[in-house]
């Protein structure tokens, strides 16, 4: 670079200049920005040693590039020195401008601190302005706008002609200080903006990953998979169904998408799928199949977002519990029915007619009837008892509530009461219960053995079971014994039923060939509230025992 007392500056360094600050801008990297700004130093602005200092995240600077001389280049490339140090150097010496420069007189002060530094040996300057080799001159770089961010200083040294840089030098090294500032302030964002892209990439390879495990996941899981909509006017509705679903409910996945699962459950089982959170829920239901029939599911809820923000979504898995379903089911049929007629044990008759009975406390006062707040209540679901088509509303959570003096303990529950007017109907209907013994049985047993029994039996359950209605129930005891719960008869109707029922029982049962004959006594009892189910069964009994030695004596007469 020409010195000050030059009366002209020569084109070709203005060309020198002007290509080493093109060059700023062609550069790939962050890496490739900061060596040509060293790089330019020494060939465009004619200085034999150039190194470019750069502010790290934690505010020190590195050295991040070095020209001039290979050997020192890679003994001092990397090193690091204190912010502290630096701001102390920039405030030292001569200012030119947004230049400082230190002259060996003041710079042997710095011999001691951590800024990297190299010097070359040479001998004592003959004149003033002649370049000592301990003169240090820094170019510290600013980011563009207000606050004057500092990003780094330029380190020069040992001019190409040994003079200190004139007006013209001074100002075009700060006017390349101040373009690699902007060189290297659009190549960070260059390279911050490639690190985004690359992230971005990556992030959307994952996504796109993820997508596609999740949707092999759902389309090839063994059991049943959907996606409802969350919320909104069409809340519940499928959005989507996986093949395993779709076979199982025999249903195509474009017919799925009309239906929500509301749509498709057992009626019975729509309060088990309105009280199943959605997050986290679980259920045991029955899903209808095209064919009309139903089969047994469990439902897993889980809840999913589209995006961080975006729409949420209920998941649901379906699995299969049909074969585990029959199976529990058989079981509790075994422990509730007997095994050799099929009908009610003596302990889910117990049960049913436990169901129907309260014990009321001790009290004087009467029972009052519906007060002024009695109203339908919502208890457990119906119970439903198998083969004998016997279905049971447990009346304690059913029904009109009532008032009792001393406290309402029993509110929603419809009493049980017994007609008052014995074998007159009062008008009054109750739940009766007909004890059945079976006459002359023991004498078949002991005669032709117990198979032949077993037979009369099977058969004698058959009648009972033809003989009622819907709804009643006919339940082994024990042995010969049978007992019939009939509700909402008078003392009439319930009269009635006993001679149908023995009428059914008395003609002839062919077992193996021959034909046998047992006879039938019944007794009449009523379930009342405030009795206990041994007190119901006992009192049937022993009115069945009285009609038992009715019928004796008649017959006695008879003969």
């Amino acid at each position: 670079m020409e010195t000050e007392s030059e009366p002209y500056v020569r084109l070709s360094t203005l060309r020198q200049l002007h290509q080493v600050v093109a060059d700023l801008n062609t550069a790939r990297s962050l890496a490739d920005t900061v060596q040509t700004v060293a790089d330019g130093v020494v060939a465009g602005l004619n200085y034999q040693l150039a190194c470019v200092n750069l502010v790290r995240p934690d505010g020190d600077l590195v050295v991040a590039a070095f020209a001039g001389d290979p050997a020192a280049e890679s003994l001092i490339t990397g090193r690091v020195g204190s912010r502290e140090a630096w701001d102390r150097r920039l405030s030292m010496g001569v200012s030119w401008g947004d230049l400082r420069f230190i002259p060996h007189t003041e710079g042997w002060v710095l011999m001691d601190d951590d800024v990297p530094q190299w010097h070359t040996d040479g001998p004592a300057p003959r004149f003033e302005d002649e370049w000592h080799p301990h003169d240090r001159l820094y170019a510290p770089m600013y980011a563009s706008g207000t606050g004057r961010e500092l990003l780094g200083v330029i380190s020069v040294d040992r001019p190409r002609n040994g003079r200190h840089p004139g007006p013209w030098g001074q100002e075009a090294l700060q006017m390349y200080a101040s373009q690699s500032a902007i060189a290297i302030s659009n190549a960070r964002l260059r390279s911050n903006m490639q690190r985004a892209l690359i992230r971005l990439e990556r992030e959307q390879q994952a996504l796109r990953a993820s997508e596609e495990s999740f949707r092999q996941a759902f389309e090839y899981a063994p059991s049943g998979m959907a996606i409802a909509e969350l919320g909104g006017d069409q809340h519940g509705r499928l959005l989507r169904t996986n093949d395993a679903l779709c076979r199982l409910l025999g249903r195509p996945a474009s017919v799925m998408r009309r239906y929500s699962f509301a749509d498709l459950v057992h009626p019975e089982d729509i309060g088990t799928l309105l009280r199943t959170s959605a997050e986290g829920g679980r259920a045991e239901l029955r899903l209808g199949r095209r064919d009309g029939t139903y089969v047994w599911v469990s439902l897993r809820n889980s809840v999913v977002a589209d995006a961080a923000d975006g729409p949420r979504f209920l998941l649901t898995h379906v699995e299969d519990i049909e074969e585990r379903k029959r199976h529990e089911l058989q079981l509790a049929h075994r422990a509730s029915h007997d095994a050799l007629t099929g009908l009610p044990n003596s302990a889910e008759l117990r049960s049913r007619l436990s169901a129907r009975l309260c014990e009321r406390p001790a009290h004087t006062g009467a029972y009052q009837g519906p007060g002024p707040d009695a109203g339908f209540g919502y208890g457990p679901d119906p119970l439903p008892l198998a083969q004998d088509g016997y279905e049971y509303e447990h009346e304690h959570e059913h029904g009109f509530g009532f008032e009792q003096a001393g406290g309402g303990a029993y509110d929603h529950h419809v009493h049980t009461v017994a007609p008052t007017g014995g074998d007159t109907d009062d008008g009054t209907k109750g739940l009766a219960v007909l004890f059945c013994d079976l006459d002359g049985f023991k004498s078949i047993n002991d005669r032709f053995g117990h198979h032949t029994g077993d037979a009369v039996l099977i058969e004698v359950a058959r009648r009972l079971t033809t003989g009622v209605r819907d709804g009643d129930t006919v339940a082994r005891l024990g042995g010969d014994e049978f007992v019939v719960l009939a509700d909402g008869l008078g003392a009439a109707d319930a009269a009635d039923l006993a001679v149908r029922l023995r009428n059914a029982i008395i003609p002839p049962i062919r077992v193996d060939g021959r034909a046998v004959r047992v006879g039938a006594s019944f007794g009449i009892g009523w379930a009342e509230c405030g009795m206990t189910v041994e007190e119901v069964l006992n009192s049937a009994d022993q009115r069945m025992y009285v009609e038992k030695r009715s019928r004796a004596k008649v017959h006695r007469r008879a003969g």
